[in-house]
C-alpha cells in the first residue's frame, strides 16, 4: 500500500504502527539480498508504540505519523555510522545526532527501520556495489538486474515490500532513476528546497534529496515530512491546465522500443485528459549534454574535491574501481572548463524559464529498462557506456535545476518497468506536485 493510504488505515484502526514495523523487521531480517546496512530495530518499535498511542487517542502527528520509513546510508542517523557504502568508513563513529531531515520525520512521527545501501559515495547510476553488494533488482527473478543509482537500496527496500517508503538523494538521476527501474515513483526536489545538512556531500552545488514511494501523493506527504513543515499549498491541478513540452532532441534519442512506445501512450492518454502536448526543440537540454561531453561535469570537479585525500592516496585501492575513474575524471578538468559550466548553466536555466513560461517538461526518465548486472561486473567499459546513458536525460535537469517526477508507466524487456519524467523550472516544485497528482493516473494508464 502507498504510505498516505497505510497512514488511513491506521487512522482508521485497519492496522497498527507496532504490528506493521514489526512484519517489516522479520522481512528485512529475513532477506538475503544486500538492502539494509543498518537495521534500527529498538528505535523502530519505540517509535511506533508511541506513534500507536498517538493515533489511538485521536492526536497523530502528522498526515503519515506512524508509516515506517528507510534512510540511504548517506543521512546521519543518531547512534549510526554514516558509510556512503564505502569500506572506508565502514567503521566510522556513530553520529551524534539526527540529520535536520530525519529528525524532522522523527517528529511526524514516522518509524526509522534503518540505513539501506548505495553506490560508492553516490557515484553511479546503476548501483552496483563490490563492497556491501549489491541489492537486486526484484522485479526479475530470473536474471539479476541492476537496482539503479546511486540510491539502490532505497528503491529496493520500497519495490520488495521492506519499507512503506525511503529517502535518497540525487546529484545525477539518483532518485529518478532507480524508481524507473524499480516502476516507483521518485521526486527530485529543487536545490534548496530540502534540507541537506548532515548528509555526505557528492557536489554540493547538485546534490539534492528526494522520496521514493508508490505515489505520487506519498511525496507530496514526504516533501511536507522533510521540510519539517506541518501543511501544504500543494493542491491537485487540473490536467486542462497542464501544457507539456516534448523536448524533440537528445532526451528521446536511441530509446528500447517499449520505453519509446510507453512514452507515447503516456502523452496521448494526457492529451485525452484535457492537456495541451507541444513538441519542440529545447536547445539548453541538448547544450547540457554537449556541454558535458565537452567540458566534463560540475558533479565531477566537485567529487575530486571532496574525495581528493582518498583518490590520490593509499586508499584508493579500497575504493570501486570505476567510482575512482569517474572523480578521477573531474581531477583532469581545469578552471576554465568548471567557469565555463557554471556560466553555461546560469544562462541555460534563464533561457529555459523563458521558454517554458510555467509549463512542464516531459521526457523518458531513462532511455532503457534495468540492465543485466553480469556483463555490467564483467566490462567496465560497457559499465560507464551503460551508467552514462542511464544518467543521460536525468543529468540534464540536475545541471538545469529542474524538480522532477518519475512515474512509472508501462513494462518492457522481460517484464521490466519503464518510466515517465515530468518537470519543471526550478523552484516550481509545488506546481509539479500539483499536477502530478492529476497526471499521475494517466501517465501509469489507469485513468
Amino acid at each position: 500500500m502507498p504510505a498516505m493510504a497505510i497512514a488511513q488505515a491506521f487512522a482508521a484502526g485497519q492496522a497498527s504502527p507496532v504490528a506493521l514495523s514489526e512484519f517489516y523487521l522479520s522481512r528485512i531480517e529475513a532477506q538475503t539480498s544486500p538492502v539494509f546496512l543498518a537495521i534500527t530495530r529498538q528505535r523502530a518499535l519505540a517509535e511506533a508504540a508511541a506513534a500507536e498511542q498517538r493515533i489511538g487517542a485521536g492526536t497523530p502527528a502528522s498526515c503519515l505519523d506512524g508509516v515506517p520509513i528507510a534512510w540511504k546510508d548517506l543521512i546521519d542517523l543518531a547512534g549510526e555510522p554514516t558509510t556512503a557504502a564505502s569500506a572506508l568508513y565502514r567503521h566510522a563513529p556513530p553520529a551524534a545526532a539526527d540529520a535536520p531531515i530525519a529528525a524532522h520525520a522523527a517528529a511526524a512521527g514516522m518509524v526509522c527501520l534503518g540505513k539501506v545501501n548505495l553506490s560508492e559515495f553516490a557515484y553511479s547510476g546503476l548501483g552496483l556495489n563490490p563492497h556491501f553488494g549489491t541489492p537486486i533488482n526484484p522485479h526479475d527473478p530470473q536474471t539479476p538486474r541492476v537496482p539503479g543509482g546511486s540510491s539502490s537500496g532505497s528503491a529496493v527496500a520500497v519495490a520488495a515490500g521492506l519499507a512503506a517508503c525511503a529517502i535518497g538523494t540525487d546529484t545525477g538521476g539518483s532518485v529518478r532513476v532507480p524508481a524507473a527501474f524499480n516502476g516507483l515513483v521518485g521526486y527530485k526536489s529543487s536545490e534548496g528546497r530540502i534540507d541537506k545538512r548532515g548528509v555526505f556531500a557528492l557536489s554540493r552545488s547538485l546534490d539534492t534529496v528526494g522520496p521514493l514511494a508508490r505515489s505520487v501523493a506519498d511525496c507530496v506527504g514526504l516533501d511536507i515530512v522533510l521540510r519539517g513543515a506541518v501543511a501544504t499549498p500543494i493542491c491537485r491541478r487540473a490536467l486542462s491546465g497542464l501544457t507539456v513540452v516534448v523536448a524533440n532532441g537528445i532526451v528521446c534519442a536511441d530509446l528500447e522500443p517499449a520505453v519509446a512506445e510507453n512514452f507515447e501512450a503516456s502523452l496521448r492518454r494526457l492529451e485525452q485528459g484535457g492537456a495541451k502536448i507541444v513538441t519542440a526543440p529545447l536547445k539548453p537540454l541538448d547544450e547540457a549534454a554537449r556541454l558535458a561531453a565537452e567540458f566534463g561535469t560540475i558533479t565531477a570537479a566537485e567529487a575530486y574535491v571532496e574525495h581528493r585525500d582518498q583518490v590520490d592516496g593509499p586508499d584508493v585501492t579500497r575504493i570501486d574501481r570505476r567510482v575512482v575513474a569517474r572523480i578521477k575524471g573531474g581531477a583532469a578538468m581545469r578552471a576554465a572548463d568548471l567557469i565555463t559550466l557554471q556560466r553555461a548553466r546560469a544562462q541555460g536555466i534563464a533561457a529555459l524559464r523563458r521558454q517554458l513560461d510555467g509549463a512542464l517538461v516531459a521526457m523518458p526518465t531513462t532511455p532503457h529498462v534495468a540492465p543485466a548486472i553480469a556483463p555490467l561486473e564483467a566490462d567496465d567499459a560497457l559499465f560507464h557506456r551503460v551508467n552514462l546513458k542511464t544518467l543521460r536525460n536525468t543529468a540534464i535537469g540536475n545541471f538545469l535545476n529542474l524538480p522532477g517526477l518519475a512515474v512509472p508507466n508501462g513494462t518492457g524487456t522481460a517484464g521490466m518497468p519503464t518510466s515517465f519524467l515530468l518537470a519543471a523550472n526550478g523552484g516550481e516544485d509545488e506546481r509539479l506536485l500539483g499536477f502530478g497528482l492529476a497526471a499521475e493516473a494517466a501517465i501509469r494508464g489507469e485513468a
